[in-house]
């Protein structure tokens, strides 16, 4: 197999199920490849580079066929999509969240999508400050919110805290009733598609708010 930055990414990315990303290094990834860890870094500097590189290949998986929607007026559920596709993507890896936080993305993919993004929602009506800030308030929210969806499955720890038995002895809702039935039932209840699509709603209805849509 020819080594290159898109074989090297997916491995580490494949890797992340095993080790998680505290526990991904330079060494394991050459171990896998078959190669010398120097042999990586002619195409990857260091651990970082590494992770840049495997958040870009997640980012292009998210923005695969993307197209921009027949209707401007239909930007919401447009966006909706590409925050859960996104959101989708991240979760096919242990701390995927963690990973693409931060990263520097390289290439022609990000600003291509940032720019039709950009497009969907002047058409609709916003203004470029507006486009950009509330798009990236559904970024930020995307990514922050599955890292926190990932860390529920408290894979650091050897008794898992999120645990709703764990979760319920920790709020005292004899004590802090409201806490305990916000922590079990609405942050960390037992439908994260619907906890997410909430979320995502007040920041939807926030941008149109903001626009006059």
């Amino acid at each position: 197999m020819a080594i290159n930055p898109g074989v090297i990414a997916r491995t580490g990315l494949e890797l992340l199920g095993e080790t998680g990303l505290d526990g991904l290094t330079m060494r394991l990834v050459a171990d896998r490849l078959g190669v010398r860890a120097p042999t990586l870094y002619w195409h990857v500097k260091n651990k970082q580079h590494l992770l840049d590189a495997m958040a870009a290949v997640m980012f292009t998986d998210a923005i695969e066929g993307l197209r921009p929607p027949a209707d401007a007026a239909a930007w919401p559920d447009w966006v909706a999509t590409r925050a859960r596709t996104l959101r989708k993507v991240l979760l096919r890896y242990r701390d995927g969240a963690r990973v693409f936080a931060g990263t520097n993305l390289t290439g022609p993919d990000l600003p291509a999508a940032m720019e039709l993004t950009l497009r969907v929602l002047l058409d609709a009506g916003f203004t470029l400050p507006d486009a950009a800030r509330g798009f990236a308030a559904v970024l930020h929210y995307t990514v922050g919110h599955t890292i926190e969806e990932q860390a529920r499955l408290g894979a650091g720890y050897e008794h898992n805290p999120y645990d709703p038995k764990a979760l319920a002895e920790a709020f005292r809702p004899d004590l802090y009733p409201l806490a305990a039935r916000a922590a079990t039932e609405v942050f960390l209840g037992p439908d994260p598609d619907t906890d997410f699509d909430a979320g995502l709603d007040y920041i939807l209805t926030g941008m149109a708010a903001k626009a006059g849509l």
